[in-house]
């Protein structure tokens, strides 16, 4: 299951470049690209934490 997250997490960053990100944010209004990057960053911080635990 650790390895197909990670899996995952890369795939998204690959298919996507930052332009389209920042592009879709803007488009989508502010409010919306504060809470996807929090999103983003929390479940980041929840993937590096609950991997640091079991090893």
């Amino acid at each position: 299951m650790k390895k197909r997250s990670y899996l995952l997490l890369v795939m998204i960053v690959i298919m996507m470049t930052s332009c389209e990100v920042v592009g879709g944010i803007f488009k989508a209004g502010v409010w919306t690209g504060i809470f996807i990057v929090a999103l983003v960053v929390g479940l980041i911080i929840y993937f590096i934490t609950r991997g640091s635990k079991r090893d």
